[in-house]
């Protein structure tokens, strides 16, 4: 729930509106679901609930397919790169919620590399370089769509996972 508060306020805070902060506390609810009916039930609780809006920023802020649900999620690159072009099609209230989503994850991931050092890349499906090249891409990506503040926080957590990487 931390996560998604965290997600939340970041998007308030850019200027995001009622629907990309419902959207921001519902992000991760449609690839963390455990199996494809699971999946398809909140996508239609979502719509019922909220609105078409917030379903379409709720997909375009999720890495997996409807199939690719709970543990079967497919190959960790494969996912990023689908991600990636789901977001280069994508509106700006969903790239603004994606760039809230990665800019607190990236945020975190830096702050635990600096208290446990490279061990804390161990319990990720990518590796150090891998990770860097999508908060990279993700960020172009997202730019036009965020406030300035916000892509120079996300440029300043990259540089620093950039450096605690060498």
């Amino acid at each position: 729930m931390n996560h998604l508060l965290q997600v939340e306020g970041l998007v308030i805070e850019a200027g995001g509106g009622a629907e990309e902060a419902i959207a921001a506390l519902l992000h991760d609810s449609l690839e963390d679901a455990p199996d494809p009916t699971s999946r398809e039930n909140r996508e239609a609780a979502i719509d019922a609930r909220f609105g078409g809006t917030v379903l379409q920023i709720g997909l375009d802020c999720t890495d997996t397919t409807p199939t690719q649900t709970g543990s079967s999620k497919g190959p960790w690159r494969e996912r990023k790169e689908r991600y990636l072009d789901q977001l280069r099609r994508a509106g700006p209230s969903s790239r603004l919620v994606a760039a809230c989503d990665k800019c607190q994850n990236l945020g975190e991931l830096v702050e635990d590399l600096r208290q446990e050092g490279l061990q804390t890349l161990d319990r990720f499906n990518a590796g150090g370089v891998e990770q860097l090249w999508y908060f990279e891409s993700l960020a172009e990506i997202v730019r036009p769509a965020i406030p300035e503040r916000r892509a120079g926080r996300i440029d300043e957590l990259t540089n620093a996972f950039r450096s605690l990487l060498d």
